[in-house]
Formats: structure tokens, sequence, C-alpha cells
């Protein structure tokens, strides 16, 4: 599964590639209105489907997974929209909306907490909403929401439920189809451990229905024509060919039983990961987990360094000793480092960089 160089690059997204996923994307170009893109489509949303536990069509577009985050604003219903807002990723869906001509209402927490089901239930009775966004994995943050509940509150009060799940797909448990998500996206780069440039949406039935009368829903990222186009196995417009062959090759490699497998081995890597950071806090060299027990993502742990010990010089020299970890998100920058153990990392692999990091504490 590894190569001899492999596990060196621990951002949390763009995540490490392997080379025989690399090495897919050097097949000749085809024309993605031939019967061989047809098929490679086929292939390529058999695979998403059970990374989706769905059995609806997941659309391919490419572009970022901020793309398919403006499709599920512009494809909503007319209505205000309920922004659970709990780091920059989630902030960011809040300003989509903005930017898409929407009533936002955000509902905000501090960074590295979740938002109370309470509060939101709260929000939902009093005021009549189109769709409530929020983030599974905050990737920002390394807080993990209880999207279930969530969608479960939605639709009690009437309002669709468009899910992030960029940096949870993949590496945690996500389902589609048992829990009535009625948007959910994720992107390439993250859990999927994918070169970035394509992302991935599967919809319910009753959202793709309030899609096809959406006003203002644009082209590029149309719901109703990605549909229209799913059931040709093809894409609406020219697609990223080369990201299609990665896609099909490492969807083929989870295979048809190999999701519980790969949540079982993001589990484990960010149980290795908290333990390692509670003992580091122990002994004086770290403040702690910067989200709470019981609302920590599986795929990014966001640690927190001690109040004179500037995160960005743990990042660079680490960098030095030739691996690379993700620094703090935003204002988040001088207080905290993301460790990502996502995609096709290991235990193993995940160790090597805490037997890195460890000196590199100590020295601070």
């Amino acid at each position: 599964m590894t190569a001899p160089n492999f596990g060196t690059f621990f951002l949390p997204g763009p995540t490490e590639v392997r080379p025989e996923i690399l090495a897919a994307m050097t097949r000749p170009m085809i024309s993605h209105r031939s019967p061989e893109f047809e098929a490679l489509y086929a292939h390529c949303d058999e695979g998403l489907r059970r990374v989706f536990r769905t059995t609806r069509p997941v659309y391919m577009s490419s572009s970022s997974g901020t793309g398919m985050m403006e499709a599920a604003i512009r494809n909503a219903p007319a209505g205000p929209i309920l922004s659970l807002v709990n780091g920059a990723f989630s902030e960011r869906f809040a300003d989509i909306a903005r930017a898409c001509g929407r009533t936002v209402q955000v509902l905000e927490v501090p960074y590295g907490d979740v938002v109370p089901l309470e509060s939101v239930e709260t929000a939902l009775r009093a005021r009549r909403f189109a769709a409530v966004t929020a983030a599974h994995s905050e990737t920002s943050t390394g807080a993990a929401q209880d999207v279930q509940a969530i969608a479960e509150l939605a639709h009690a009060n009437g309002a669709f439920s468009l899910i992030d799940s960029v940096s949870g797909m993949g590496g945690m448990p996500v389902e589609t189809d048992a829990w009535s998500l009625d948007f959910v996206l994720t992107g390439s780069q993250k859990a999927l451990a994918l070169p970035p440039g394509l992302a991935f949406a599967c919809v319910s039935e009753r959202f793709l229905a309030a899609a096809r009368e959406a006003p203002g829903r644009g082209r590029y990222f149309d719901i109703a024509e990605f549909a229209q186009y799913a059931s040709k196995r093809q894409t609406p417009n020219t697609p990223a060919v080369s990201l299609f062959y990665a896609l099909e090759a490492q969807v083929t490699a989870i295979g048809p039983t190999g999701i519980e497998c790969r949540w079982a081995r993001h589990a484990a890597m960010s149980s290795l990961t908290h333990a390692w950071v509670e003992h580091q806090r122990q002994d004086g060299r770290l403040a702690g987990i910067l989200a709470p027990a019981g609302s920590r993502s599986a795929t990014v742990t966001v640690v927190r360094t001690p109040v004179g010990v500037d995160a960005r010089r743990v990042v660079d020299e680490v960098a030095r000793r030739g691996l690379t970890l993700g620094s703090g998100y935003g204002k988040l920058a001088a207080t905290t480092f993301r460790i990502g153990h996502m995609g096709d990392h290991t235990v193993e692999t995940v160790t090597r960089l805490l037997d890195v990091l460890g000196p590199v504490l100590a020295a601070q």
C-alpha cells in the first residue's frame, strides 16, 4: 500500500496521495462524451455510492468543495438560511449563502466547540428556514458535529439539511440515506486521499425536486442538470478526466466492503493522536486538544500549544525534519497546529510523525 517515501505529508488537506493513484492519472485522454468515459463514470459512481452509503447517484464536479457548497445554496428553495458556525469553513458556508443573495441567520459558537442541538431546535422553532447549513468535520478546529441529529431537527421544522463533510467523508461514518441528509458534499483531497480538483455531492429526491424549481440556481452548479447528465453517465461540463482516472483507482482500492475498515483505521489514528497529545499535556509540552472530548473529528486534530510557544515555530521545526504539519487556520495560526491523520495514512505513519514531533516540542 505504501511507497518508501509515503508518510511525510500530514496536512488536513490536501492529503498525501499514493504513487499508484498518481500513476493512474497518466492514462491517455478520452472524450467525455464517449462510451469509454461513460464506463469510467459508472465505476466512479458505483464506488462513491458505497462511500456515501447511498443508493442514489453521487454527482461529480470538477471543482473544489466550495463549488458544491455554492451548489447547495443556489439549488435550495427560496427562503432564509440558518447557518451553524463553529469554525472557518462553516463560516464560509454562511458567507456563500450571503454572496448568493440569501438572508442568513448565524448560530455561532467559539472555534472548537459544537453548536448545541438545543440551540438549533430553538432557532428552527422561532422562524421558518429554507435550509440549515452545517460542517460535519470542521477542518479548521477538528470539531465534529452530530449531523444526523441536525438533519432530524431541520426536517422536523420544514427545512433542508445542507452538510459539508469535506474532511469527514471517507474517514468518519456518514450514512447519507439512513440519516436522510438532503445535500451532503465532500472534496477529493481530504480523507479520500486524491489530488485536489474534484467535489462530490449526493442529494435527496426531495431536494432534487425543489432544485428543479429553484430560481437563480445558475448553470455550472445546476443540480437538476447534474441529475440529467448522471442518468447518461456523464457530467454536464467538461470533466477533469485525469482526476476521474485517479478516483476510479481509489474507489476500486476501497472496494465493496472497505469503507467500514477505512472508518476503523481513521478511528485508530485519531485515538493514537489524542492519547499522545494528552501525554504531552501532562508533561507540560502542549495545552491540549482544541475540540472537546466526545466531539472530535476522526480525521484532523487541532492541538493547542502552551502560552509562550508559537505554534508556527513547531510547524517550521517539523518541516526541517522532512515532515509537513498543518498550520493553525486563520486566527488560530499562532496558538495551534493541525495533524491531518486522514486519507491513506496508517497508525504506523502517524507514529512516525509523533516520534519526530515529540523532541521538537521538548526543545521548545
